[in-house]
């Protein structure tokens, strides 16, 4: 039994034993069945992979494929598995391609530069076309791209060698181009950047010269509260300001009359202060002023607040006291009449609204102001005389004027100075010679001379008829196709070929837009003229010329102080 039972357990761990030896060699040999099937079904696989990558590249070797991105990446992963050669031709064709953009990319570059006629241009251009018809050669397409079967390399080396040779040709063509038209950019990006920068110039410019426009049309507060101090006074104190007879001196011809015709208090008491205070024998003197009926009071009581002295003799009338001064005589009072003209002037309508500088000035209805016209009408307003010098209420006088009355006119009725030089200031900017009756009439070449400070003979005008001659040619101008307004453009043609020349020291203009004006000219300067915008009495008065003009204003006068000029 024990014997038994040894051998049954001997028998059990053998069989135990045996079992597990037995079980653990099956496993192995099943786990290797799984691996050899596994690895069947991978080649199986890989076999399908190949031929149906063999279809697609079959299908994909066209030129005009994508040469770039994951369908390249693809393309040329299975060309390598397929044929080496198909890899290879792939390179040569991108390359081919990439140079075709870079080339086009440089013509563009040219034609940008505005050089469509330059050799350069017509080189790229042929270059790129090149390239493009050799990839797209017949012989190349056929053996090369669109074939099944083995690559033929000879045709493969003379496709490379041709498209090595234009590459080679286009690589020294950008590099002698390179340098040339990153320069060409250059140059264009800051032409770009100049006329951009000139536009906003010219655009400020105007801005600026619309604004001084408008400044100087306007009235300082200063002015106005002058002239409203002085009209208080007149009112305040009527017994000091009783009318006095006119003085033999008025209308006396042996001394010397000046006439000054403005609105401007300040501005013609400095023209008055000035000529007194430079003046040999200032008792001599007679300065007839003649303003507005708005400001005649205003300008009586300042010469009776503040009289010029040494002797000087000052008339102030205004234009009501001269009767033939009416509509029926006058053309530019019947002008003024107007409607069409006075919706020229005075209508706020769209059509009027205008930055254009040239048509704004003449709009300015001062160009119209009968004060502004009665320089034409020296003669009748003063008849007894036979000189008078006429200035302008922006001057300043600043030597004695006495030996302007002794000058030989030669039988010629205005002397003034002459502002031609080279092709400016002739009369052909200063009337419309398409219109035929200037164009019959005028020398277009003829110098202009400037109003400011003129010297009339007043019998030689008489003479000569100048003021008929004015009327007839304003008359004409109603409809203003003659000449834009103003009064330089009438006196040129009134005093057509009876102006004498005077010595330019008479007469220095242009401080009132010109800073350049040479300080050594102006100290020479009998009277210095402040014609354009920048007047003195206004903020924008160029600062180098106003102490020229200041240093004649009555600044211990109290109204002055009141009204802050700020001199």
């Amino acid at each position: 039994m024990a014997s038994a039972a040894r051998g049954g357990g001997g028998g059990r761990g053998s069989g135990v034993f045996s079992g597990v030896g037995g079980g653990g060699i099956g496993n192995g040999f099943f786990s290797f069945r799984i691996f050899v099937s596994a690895m069947f079904s991978l080649l199986f696989l890989a076999a399908i992979s190949v031929v149906f990558s063999s279809h697609h590249y079959a299908s994909s070797a066209d030129p005009d494929l994508p040469m770039t991105g994951n369908a390249y990446v693809q393309r040329t992963f299975l060309t390598l598995k397929s044929d080496p050669l198909k890899m290879r031709i792939d390179l040569i064709h991108k390359q081919a391609s990439d140079h075709v953009l870079l080339v086009n990319a440089y013509a563009a570059y040219a034609r940008k530069l505005k050089i469509e006629n330059t050799r350069q241009l017509r080189l790229f251009d042929d270059l790129a076309q090149n390239l493009t018809n050799l990839v797209a050669k017949p012989a190349y397409r056929d053996a090369l791209f669109q074939t099944d079967g083995p690559v033929d390399e000879e045709v493969l080396r003379q496709f490379e060698k041709e498209v090595k040779d234009k590459v080679k040709t286009a690589r020294l063509m950008i590099t002698e181009a390179k340098e040339s038209y990153d320069n060409q950019l250059k140059i264009q990006k800051l032409k770009d950047t100049i006329f951009a920068v000139h536009e906003l110039l010219v655009k400020a410019k105007k801005n600026g010269a619309y604004a001084s426009l408008i400044a100087a049309k306007s009235v300082p507060k200063s002015l106005h509260c002058l002239a409203m101090r002085l009209v208080e006074e007149r009112i305040s104190h009527p017994e000091k300001y009783v009318e006095e007879e006119p003085r033999p001196e008025f209308e006396d011809p042996s001394l010397y009359h000046y006439a000054i015709f403005s609105d401007n208090v300040i501005a013609v008491s400095v023209v008055v202060n000035s000529a007194v205070k430079n003046a040999k024998e200032p008792w001599k003197h007679v300065f007839h002023i003649v303003t507005d009926r708005m400001n005649l009071a205003a300008m009586k009581v300042w010469f009776r607040m503040s009289p010029v002295g040494k002797g000087a003799h000052v008339e102030v009338k205004a234009v009501e006291d001269f009767p033939f001064l009416n509509s029926s005589y006058a053309p530019v009072l019947r002008q003024l009449e107007s409607a069409n003209l006075q919706k020229f002037y005075f209508e706020n309508g769209p059509e009027n609204a205008t930055k254009d500088l040239n048509n704004l000035k003449f709009r300015n209805p001062k160009y119209l102001s009968m004060l502004n016209h009665l320089r034409f009408y020296l003669p009748e307003m003063y008849p007894k005389l036979h000189r008078i010098l006429f200035l302008d209420d922006d001057v300043v006088v600043q030597k004695d004027l006495t030996a302007l009355w002794s000058i030989e006119l030669d039988g010629k009725v205005n002397g003034a100075v002459e502002t031609c030089f080279g092709s400016f200031h002739r009369y052909a900017q200063y009337l419309n010679f398409s219109h035929l009756l200037i164009k019959e009439k005028f020398n277009p070449r003829a110098c202009a001379w400037a109003y400011g400070m003129n010297i009339f003979d007043l019998d030689a005008w008489r003479r000569e008829k100048c003021t008929e001659e004015y009327h007839y040619w304003q008359n004409l101008n109603d409809d203003r196709t003659l000449w834009k307004l103003g009064t330089l453009p009438p006196g040129l043609i009134a005093f057509y070929s009876t102006t004498k020349a005077l010595d330019k020291s008479w007469h220095v203009l242009g401080l009132g837009y010109n800073p350049s004006v040479s300080m050594d000219v102006i100290k020479n300067a009998a009277v210095v003229h402040y014609n354009g915008n920048m007047k003195p009495w206004l903020d924008i008065a160029l600062n180098q010329y106003k102490d020229l003009w200041t240093k004649y204003v009555d600044s211990e006068m109290e109204f002055v102080q009141m009204c802050n000029f700020g001199f």
